[in-house]
C-alpha cells in the first residue's frame, strides 16, 4: 500500500544497498553453481556474437533476450534449490517436484534460445 514504509521510493542509499544483494548473489551462483557457470560462458559467446549476428536493434534484442533470460531463471532455480536443502536432504515429494519444475523452467528457456537462434539464423 502507497504510503507504508515497505512502499517508499527508494533513494540512492538503499538502491545501493539492493545492487549490493544483487551482487552477492551473483557471486554465490558463480562459486556454488556450476550450471550457472556454464551458462554465464556460453552467454558471454552468444551476447557478443548476437550483436554481431543480427541485422537490425530488434533482431539483435530478440536474440540476447532468450540468453539473459536463461541466466535468470538458473538463478532462481538455484535459489529454490537453496531453500529446498536448507530444511534437509531428506527426500519430500513437494520438494523434489520444486526442484524438479525449476530444472525444468531453465529447459525451457534453453529450448527457447536454440529455437530463437535457429529461427534467426536461418532467415
Amino acid at each position: 500500500m502507497p504510503g507504508t514504509p515497505g512502499h517508499l521510493p527508494r533513494g540512492p542509499a538503499r538502491t545501493l544497498k539492493a545492487l549490493g544483494w544483487s551482487l552477492q548473489g551473483l557471486r554465490a551462483a558463480w562459486l556454488h553453481e556450476s550450471s550457472f557457470r556454464l551458462e554465464v560462458v556460453m552467454a558471454a559467446a552468444m551476447l557478443p556474437a548476437a550483436l554481431y549476428l543480427g541485422d537490425s536493434g530488434l533482431q539483435r534484442a530478440v536474440l540476447m533476450l532468450p540468453v539473459l533470460m536463461v541466466l535468470s531463471l538458473e538463478l532462481l532455480n538455484s535459489a529454490i534449490e537453496a531453500v529446498i536443502e536448507r530444511y534437509g536432504a531428506e527426500h519430500h515429494e513437494l520438494a523434489g517436484r520444486a526442484k524438479d519444475m525449476g530444472s525444468a523452467a531453465v529447459f525451457v528457456a534453453l529450448f527457447a534460445t536454440a529455437a530463437t537462434w535457429l529461427l534467426i539464423l536461418a532467415s
